[in-house]
């Protein structure tokens, strides 16, 4: 009975382009093979024959002709059905081994099972196996370089194998070793091919042509003989042991397995060159901690500005004569009177009020003299302003109801009037213009910020700046502090109605600190954010700095891309593991990125500068994201440039 069809090649060529020349590697070629043949293919360096193994294993295309296998054409198929083909259906044996260096023995072994879907414990279950069976049973976890050639090559036959493949191509399977070793693994060729698996052997060694059935010589291109071999072995040889059987995966935990190897391989491409990854990193690190520090300075600077806009209380309005501040017919308004801040105090958004009238005056102590600005002020001022007393008290209710010639100075009075800082200006009589009042208290420094001012303050009540210095009932202005539960926005609309009720028209303005704060926080998020995009930059000079790394990286691991191909990875495989090399290296960068400005920020915090960087979760997580965005966005390219290499090319070119 004829033996099943399995490979089958029609007028076969392949050309290459040199140049401006073509190179025909393969005219006209007509092959068959049957099921369970040892087949050896013969010829010279250069005649062909390893282009010709190629096309045989789906790791080439023909240029003409047609190649079926089991019937199926091989032309039509896209190269992850190629792939497929290959991971089910052919084992490859390299002369050169092409083992991943990284990895050990069994780990070697069971990589083509990792993408054709078997679960983890059975893939390796059975490469041991395979491993034991080829007397490797104690180099199972030695990695390729603490194994002699002979060794390496029979875990380069356990890999071949351990998909259980339909046919073994074995490319110059004992070129690389000494004749004891080579003589073994042949035995091992014989063994797989009394099996009943398809053995090809491809190689230039006559001695090693003879252990096959029949003999296919190539030259030039062209095959010029094809014969059985009569010294070959015949069907009946030694039975390989038996494997135990595998089961497949589950897709989703198929995908995962391949997802877990791509990680695997990545860390440990990441490792074997430590120093590389580091200095790509080091883009993202100073882009991340960059960016950290800058929000958190911003966040800091303006907080500090807020907490100074606070001691002046946020949450108050106060009330001016006119359309706006410099507006000449403010002086001839009259409207803003007393009993207006009595009516303002009933509201229920009121927590705090005052009058206030103003001018200018000279003070004199001793032989001392300044120019001053006199506040007149009711009880709540202080309240109203979230002043704080340094030492003495504030102004009473009493104080104002008798017209009382006390004062309250600021730290700039005092400095100017009492410059010996260890006499106390409480009980002190100074001359307000013509007028004598006692110091009763003294006011904290104004901090540097909002409201700073080098001028000198006195405040008196404002009973008696209008008796005896201004001489009129006109207020300057009203202050008003807004009960914490009453939105601000709602307080100035209140009371704006109120006051143009009383006075029949809208003849004055309101100065609402909450806007003030609102205006500070707009400008300062606006400027971080500025400096924060500028820090991103940065960013994406690092990732420009990781797409290139990558790219020497797929050029330095063109072989092993080769490998993985030839055993059956698709391109997504090999697209995720760089890729998620990228990410890596990103996201490592921006967590020593993040670390390295939490370490700066507690330095700098604790140095004590006059305000905090504040960090912001959302910052940190952005920047996180923004670097594993960096990874996938500029690491795509390399990957897919990886992935789309031809896998015939990427393993010539080891």
């Amino acid at each position: 009975m004829m033996a099943e069809l399995l490979i089958d090649l029609q007028n076969v060529g392949r050309r290459y382009a040199s140049g401006d020349s073509t190179v025909h590697a393969l005219r006209g070629v007509d092959i068959q093979i049957a099921r369970g043949e040892m087949v050896a293919i013969i010829g010279q360096s250069g005649s062909g024959k390893s282009t010709l193994m190629n096309i045989l294993g789906c790791l080439d295309r023909p240029t003409s002709g047609s190649y079926r296998i089991a019937g199926r054409e091989m032309s039509s198929l896209d190269p992850d059905e190629l792939a497929a083909l290959r991971r089910e259906h052919f084992g490859f044996i390299f002369q050169r081994y092409h083992l991943l260096g990284e990895l050990t023995a069994a780990q070697n072994a069971e990589v083509p099972a990792v993408y054709s879907g078997l679960t983890q414990a059975a893939r390796r279950h059975k490469a041991e196996a395979l491993l034991r069976r080829l007397g490797m049973g104690s180099r199972i976890d030695h990695r390729p370089g603490q194994l002699s050639g002979g060794q390496q090559q029979r875990v380069s036959i356990a890999r071949a194998l351990v998909n259980d493949p339909d046919v073994i191509l074995a490319d110059e399977p004992t070129g690389a070793l000494d004749r004891a070793s080579g003589e073994e693994v042949l035995r091992i060729l014989d063994e797989i091919s009394a099996s009943g698996r398809t053995v090809i052997i491809v190689t230039h060694d006559a001695g090693v042509a003879q252990r096959a059935r029949r003999i296919i010589e190539i030259q030039d291109g062209r095959v010029i003989s094809d014969r059985l071999n009569s010294r070959g072995p015949t069907q009946a040889q030694t039975t390989a042991a038996e494997v135990p059987a595998a089961s497949a995966s589950s897709w989703w935990r198929s995908y995962l397995d391949r997802f877990r190897e791509a990680a695997r391989m990545a860390l440990l491409a990441m490792n074997a060159h430590r120093m590389r990854a580091f200095l790509t990193m080091l883009g993202i690190i100073i882009g991340v901690a960059s960016v950290v520090l800058v929000l958190a300075l911003g966040k800091g600077s303006q907080a500090r500005v807020l907490k100074d806009i606070n001691r002046l209380g946020t949450n108050t309005l106060e009330f001016f004569p006119g359309k706006d501040f410099g507006d000449t017919r403010a002086n001839k308004i009259r409207t803003l009177v007393l009993a207006d801040a009595k009516v303002m105090a009933e509201q229920p958004y009121v927590d705090a009020i005052s009058p206030t009238v103003s001018t200018t005056s000279t003070l004199r102590f001793g032989a001392i003299e300044v120019s001053a600005q006199v506040s007149g002020v009711g009880e709540q001022y202080f309240r109203v302003k979230n002043t704080e007393l340094a030492e003495g008290s504030y102004l009473d209710a009493d104080t104002v109801r008798s017209y009382a010639q006390d004062a309250v100075i600021d730290d700039n009075a005092r400095k100017a009037l009492f410059p010996d800082p260890d006499v106390s200006p409480l009980g002190s009589v100074v001359l307000i213009g013509k007028v004598p009042c006692r110091v009763v208290g003294v006011t904290k420094q104004q901090q540097a910020g909002f409201g700073s001012s080098s001028t000198p303050i006195v405040y008196l009540p404002y009973t008696t700046v209008q008796a005896r210095f201004i001489g009129n009932q006109v207020l300057r202005s009203i202050s008003v502090r807004v009960d914490e539960a009453t939105p601000m926005a709602a307080a100035e609309r209140a009371a704006t109605a109120l006051l143009t009720a009383r006075h029949n028209a809208k003849d004055f303005f309101v100065l609402n600190t909450d806007d003030i704060r609102k205006t500070v926080e707009s400008t300062t998020q606006v400027l971080t954010l500025l400096v924060a995009a500028i820090a991103v930059i940065s960013l994406l000079v690092g990732g420009i700095g990781v797409m290139n790394i990558m790219l020497v990286s797929v050029s330095e691991r063109v072989g092993e891309i080769g490998v993985r191909m030839a055993v059956g990875a698709r391109r997504s495989d090999i697209l995720m593991q760089f890729l998620i090399e990228a990410v890596l290296v990103c996201l490592l960068g921006g967590a020593l990125g993040l670390g390295l400005a939490v370490g700066f920020g507690s330095i700098f915090n604790a140095l004590d500068v006059g305000f905090q960087l504040i960090y912001s979760p959302l910052a940190m997580v952005g920047s996180a994201v923004i670097s594993m965005a960096i990874g996938i966005g500029f690491g795509y390219m390399p990957a897919r440039s990886a992935s789309r290499l031809d896998p015939a090319t990427a393993l010539a070119r080891e």
